[in-house]
């Protein structure tokens, strides 16, 4: 309840790093918790079907079956049933503070005691293991497959690929440096910092993809996922536009609505620069293979 009370806060605009610390390390020991009531749950059949979150759940047979004493089975009970109620007061510092957001990326612990939570499907820890893996301040590599183009980006702040989508239409095709349809300017400014109410009424409006998100193995990079899916390649993560194999829209706005992002053009790769880059890249395949040349030829 204060962990709630202090996030409130920070929504209201007190300063995230002021609680960041003893909120995001009550997480992490409930996320710890959370693991071990698992492992002790199905300590004497691993295949057992773990119980629903739920506080009013917990009773003797259910911590009885913990074993140990009493106290640390009751801790560990709780953990698994309020794990849920943290993560508002996480995402509203994690949100709101780049440095709140570097210092617990700064291990690797926090994320990886997320996802070990979500993998056990009791959980939908979703919003939590997207905001500690936002990128800020990344340098981005990224091709143009049909024009050969490479270019050199900064991005900060986006929650997910939707969004970066939408961005680079704006940065690539608004900025002048590929041809297309450049997304709507409402768009574009729900997508970096503009006030956004999810109910809002938008009339209507949608963004849509002219790119596919490629990896340099070939394989998609889905809008559902986040940037850090992009691949690191000698330092630089390393993203290819390949043609749309068929039309993709979303709705408007930010996977969290009050982060505010940036992209930026810093760098147009020189043809023997954009080149080197593309030796790391596999041949596109498929749809992207027969685009790829009906656009070369046109």
């Amino acid at each position: 309840m204060l962990a709630m009370m202090a996030g409130f806060c920070v929504e209201q605009g007190a300063d995230p790093a002021a609680c960041a610390e003893p909120i995001l390390t009550a997480v992490r020991e409930t996320l710890t918790d959370a693991l071990e009531f698992a492992r002790r749950w199905r300590a004497a059949d691993a295949d057992a079907e773990l119980p629903e979150p739920d506080e009013q759940a917990v009773d003797d047979a259910m911590l009885s079956r913990l074993g140990g004493e009493h106290y640390e089975a009751l801790r560990l009970a709780l953990a698994w049933c309020s794990l849920d109620q943290w993560q508002p007061p996480a995402l509203a510092v994690l949100c709101r503070s780049v440095p709140v957001r570097r210092a617990a990326a700064g291990t690797a612990e926090l994320t990886a005691l997320v996802r070990a939570v979500a993998e056990l499907g009791a959980h939908d820890l979703k919003c939590l293991a997207y905001a500690l893996e936002v990128l800020d301040d990344e340098p981005l590599v990224v091709l143009h497959r049909p024009s050969g183009t490479g270019f050199e980006l900064r991005i900060g702040g986006i929650g997910d690929n939707f969004q970066l989508h939408t961005l680079l239409a704006h940065a690539l095709i608004g900025g002048g440096h590929l041809p297309g349809q450049a997304p709507d300017a409402r768009i574009v400014a729900l997508s970096l910092d503009a006030p956004f109410a999810p109910d809002a009424d938008l009339g209507g409006l949608h963004a849509e993809g002219p790119f596919n998100l490629v990896a340099p193995d070939g394989s998609w990079i889905w809008n559902e996922g986040n940037p850090a899916d992009i691949p690191v390649v000698d330092g630089r993560r390393l993203l290819v536009l390949d043609p749309l194999p068929y039309r993709r829209g979303w709705n408007a706005g930010r996977f969290f609505p009050m982060m505010t992002a940036s992209i930026a053009v810093t760098r147009v790769l020189p043809p023997e620069e954009t080149q080197a880059w593309f030796g790391h890249v596999a041949p596109p395949k498929g749809f992207g293979a027969a685009a790829t040349q009906a656009q070369s030829s046109s």
